[in-house]
């Protein structure tokens, strides 16, 4: 579900283009409402069984920290375990006191250490102000806030999203974070600082802000850096205990299973009710928060080059209106290096969606192989786990309609078969998505099982790109050599995706069916014989294969047909438009080396009747082919020509439905070209211009943070005429500011066209 707030940058206030406007009574973090038990992933699935209980957990984090830092398979049943977040640098630096040599002292050391670094001691959360006595009433309900004896690093505020805040937490207090970052700029100069702030973000000299503000901002600052923990381990009823916890999943990567895998660096904190839907639970994860029992032999952290990636790519994406996980936050830690293809420092990334379950969860429970491997492995096949978690899934996460389930109010049946229909909604789902990253030239990078969001959510930005010089086999991937993850093939890794997800619950469809269509009570497949779970697992993938496979290809051929109506700003839909038109203009694009976007944007300002004048139609090619990323190999006269009998075809199918645009009695050019203009971005989220930001934010935090304000806001904006767009007078007379959004909105250094990033974050 998409919410629509215009975001904040005050505890009680909307900022909407400068003003602010009351909203949401706001409440720190610590005081956001919790999700209900019944919509609490952590109360309805199963965790880790050493740590059963938020209570027993944090019992454990003071005596045994260690099992939630050290690699190990969890049991068969688990689906998550309780993880607190702790942000250090990998291998442990352990100093072990003189004469400790055996390997018991040594283990009692390292859990000494850790113990040390855990947020242990509780300290007060930020006192509630200007709440309404419902928000109130939630606060005193509220979660304790822990922090560490000895872990006190520097954590610098670098990046807020305006939208993703205002759309999922319109209710979050933060405070005066906003003016900390500074005003959005291209053009700041490098060396000048926000005012008046310290290392750790808190506020020396600032009379505008007041204590409630700077406080609610420093708390925000604490929890998403992971310096500070939230949550509630008392009582003795489990169900109004909460802490953060991982994911255990599976997955195949680069077609190979890999065994357990799970969220090895991300931590969710929390799931809080939207207060305009509090169907709909937002849960907060952050990324780059330390190890987890699902790390393996890697660190667990990230670093600032790749959270800058995602925190950009999330909201860019969302402006495009195509699926994605959504940014919050991006804290930095300076002072904590990590080693990757170079020293670099560490970055946490607070990311938002209703859920971050993946095809993965479903693998890891009904696995194709069992396996193990130093640090890794893979459980045997437990399918009850595969059934509560589907379950959950179905009712809560995809909101199946329709269906009865099992234990709701009124209702005392086993409920209805829901397998098959969980299977048909992810393939809906995804085949959208994937085919929204085809029309707006998206390519992920990473398709493996365990970054296919169950939800249809782009999710786990790594090495992603947009499409520079049209190239249908381009990869963005440096370490994909065989080109798996190719811009052509994504669709067709979706499918392979979703079969792994159908092979997953392939035994309990079958059942489900051979009980005419009733859903699988617990312990359903206990007794059930190597056999009669193979038989059931055949005839789950007979009964679901080809529907899945036909409703996904169908559902991306006609959401992707949508798109590239909407980018060509046509309103009928002729059976014949992509073969006619469509294809053939990613034809010119490719055989002319021309920019993919930069293209798109041009065709918005075409008009049919420059079709009747040779001075004006050379004109408008000469326009485009100025869009070549390798001018001096283009066949100039073939390309005019070309571009000349596709823009006279074009020009008849516009002009063919000039009607359906004079019923709103407007200028219908004028209607056309701004529906373009809405559909084709001015402002693309290139790799040179990412590598530029990362470069300024490594090397000056607190002017990069506002080229970074402003770079977000542009992405949140791409439809915009940045930089004077159509101008074309002397450069020169324009602002520095204007001549910077101007640059960033072109195709940039010719050696970064088509750059291809590295997997390593």
């Amino acid at each position: 579900m998409s919410h629509t707030t215009t975001t904040s940058s005050s505890s009680s206030d909307v900022l909407t283009n400068g003003a602010r406007t009351h909203a949401h009574p706001r409440l720190p973090i610590s005081a956001l409402p919790l999700s209900p038990p019944s919509h609490s992933l952590t109360h309805n699935l199963t965790p880790d069984p050493h740590t059963p209980s938020p209570a027993a957990w944090h019992e454990t984090r003071a005596t045994r920290p260690s099992l939630q830092r050290r690699a190990r398979l969890l049991a068969p049943e688990a689906h998550f375990s309780y993880v607190a977040p702790c942000p250090l640098r990998f291998p442990f630096r352990v100093e072990y006191l003189e004469g400790c040599a055996d390997g018991e002292a040594q283990a009692a050391a390292v859990e000494r250490w850790l113990a040390e670094r855990e947020a242990l001691r509780e300290v007060p959360c930020v006192r509630v102000g200007g709440a309404a006595e419902g928000e109130r009433e939630e606060a005193g309900r509220r979660l304790r806030k822990y922090v560490s004896e000895k872990r006190d690093e520097e954590r610098v505020l670098i990046g807020l999203a305006e939208t993703g805040l205002g759309d999922c937490l319109p209710h979050l207090d933060v405070g005066d974070a906003f003016d900390l970052l500074g005003s959005p700029s291209l053009s700041v100069p490098t060396g000048q600082d926000a005012p008046g702030t310290t290392a750790n973000g808190e506020t020396e000299t600032d009379s505008s802000a007041g204590s409630e503000a700077v406080a609610a901002r420093q708390e925000l600052v604490d929890v998403l850096s992971g310096h500070a923990l939230l949550m509630n381990g008392e009582g003795e009823d489990p169900q109004t205990q909460w802490a953060p916890w991982s994911l255990r999943y599976s997955g195949h990567q680069f077609g190979t299973f890999a065994g357990q895998l799970g969220d090895g660096r991300a931590i969710s904190l929390r799931g809080t009710p939207h207060p305009d839907d509090p169907e709909t639970v937002y849960e907060l994860q952050l990324k780059g928060a330390g190890r987890t029992p699902f790390s393996r032999t890697a660190d667990g952290l990230a670093v600032l080059r790749s959270s800058i990636r995602e925190f950009l790519c999330s909201e860019a994406m969302h402006a495009l209106s195509i699926p994605t996980t959504r940014s919050l936050s991006l804290i930095s830690l300076p002072q904590l290096p990590v080693e990757r293809e170079r020293v670099e420092s560490a970055c946490i990334l607070t990311r938002v969606a209703p859920s971050f379950i993946r095809i993965g969860n479903f693998e890891a429970f009904n696995p194709p192989a069992n396996m193990f491997f130093f640090g890794g492995g893979q459980q045997p096949a437990h399918l009850d786990a595969l059934r509560v978690l589907g379950e959950w899934v179905a009712r809560r996460v995809l909101k199946l309609q329709g269906l009865r389930w099992r234990g709701e109010p009124g209702y005392d049946g086993p409920g209805d078969a829901w397998g098959k229909e969980l299977v048909l909604e992810v393939a809906r789902r995804n085949a959208r998505m994937v085919a929204a990253w085809q029309a707006y030239g998206f390519m992920h990078g990473v398709i493996n099982t365990d970054n296919v969001s169950i939800l249809g959510l782009t999710i786990d930005y790594g090495p992603y790109a947009f499409m520079d010089v049209f190239d249908p086999f381009h990869i963005c991937n440096h370490s994909d050599n065989e080109g798996r993850y190719a811009y052509k093939y994504q669709p067709s890794m979706i499918i392979y995706a979703l079969r792994s997800l159908l092979t997953a619950l392939s035994p309990l469809i079958g059942a489900e069916d051979e009980l005419g269509g009733q859903a699988m009570s617990p312990g359903w497949a206990e007794s059930a014989s190597p056999e009669k779970i193979k038989e059931w697992s055949e005839r789950g993938v007979r009964l679901v294969k080809d529907d899945m496979e036909r409703i996904a290809e169908e559902a991306c051929a006609v959401e992707y047909r949508r798109l590239m109506h909407k980018r060509l700003a046509l309103r009928r839909l002729d059976d014949d438009d992509e073969l006619l038109l469509s294809r053939p203009l990613l034809d010119l694009m490719e055989d002319h080396a021309l920019d993919f976007h930069g293209t798109f944007r041009r065709l918005a300002f075409f008009r049919p009747s420059v079709v009747r004048d040779e001075d004006a139609l050379q004109a408008f090619v000469e326009s485009v082919l100025r869009l070549s990323g390798e001018p001096e190999r283009m066949a100039r006269e073939r390309a005019t020509r070309d571009w000349k009998i596709w823009l006279e075809k074009y020009a008849g199918r516009v002009e063919s439905e000039r009607e359906l645009w004079l019923e709103t009695g407007e200028d219908v050019e004028k209607q056309r070209e701004e529906a373009a203009k809405r559909a084709n971005p001015r402002f693309v989220l290139r790799q040179w211009l990412l590598e530029e930001v990362i470069k300024r934010v490594e090397t000056d935090a607190e002017s990069g943070r506002r080229v970074l304000r402003k770079v977000l806001h542009m992405a949140c904006n791409p439809f915009e005429p940045w930089g004077a767009e159509g101008y074309e007078g002397d450069e020169a007379e324009l602002s520095t500011e204007v001549r910077e959004e101007r640059r960033y909105c072109g195709m940039g250094e010719r050696k970064l066209l088509g750059f291809q990033c590295s997997c390593s974050s």
